[in-house]
């Protein structure tokens, strides 16, 4: 058997765990979606926030994902980075509509369309970098 092979072999189970953290989040993420009271007191949250608790959570995910695209681009794994680019430009549209129909502020719904275009763009450019070799 191949080296190449073997390894693959050896940590399969590595993606397969992968898969499954990834999908638990997707799973939590849509929940929070599809029913956040009841997603937000499962996770610890009260039924009547004290403070900035939900604000905190989505700001420590934010902390988290800039700094998953920091390790991407300074390891320079172009593949990753443009799939982050890629799958944050669909965040980028939808925070777009969530704000239209939030505030309706065109400032804010701007900020998020100019945010989803850039992201676009750089994982346009990643791809291309790739093909290029």
């Amino acid at each position: 058997m191949a080296g190449g092979q073997q390894d693959r072999r050896k940590h399969r189970y590595l993606i397969w765990l992968g898969v499954a953290a990834g999908t638990l989040l997707a799973v939590i993420g849509l929940r929070f979606m599809i029913v956040p009271r009841t997603a937000a007191n499962n996770f610890g949250l009260a039924k009547e926030l004290a403070g900035y608790e939900l604000h905190l959570m989505v700001g420590l995910r934010d902390l988290w994902l800039g700094g998953l695209a920091v390790v991407f681009a300074l390891l320079r794994e172009w593949r990753a980075l443009m799939w982050w680019f890629a799958l944050g430009a669909i965040v980028c549209f939808a925070d777009a509509a969530i704000a239209a129909y939030s505030s309706g502020k065109i400032a804010n719904v701007l900020f998020h369309l100019v945010s989803g275009a850039f992201c676009v763009g750089l994982a346009v450019q990643l791809a291309r970098l790739r093909t290029d070799g």
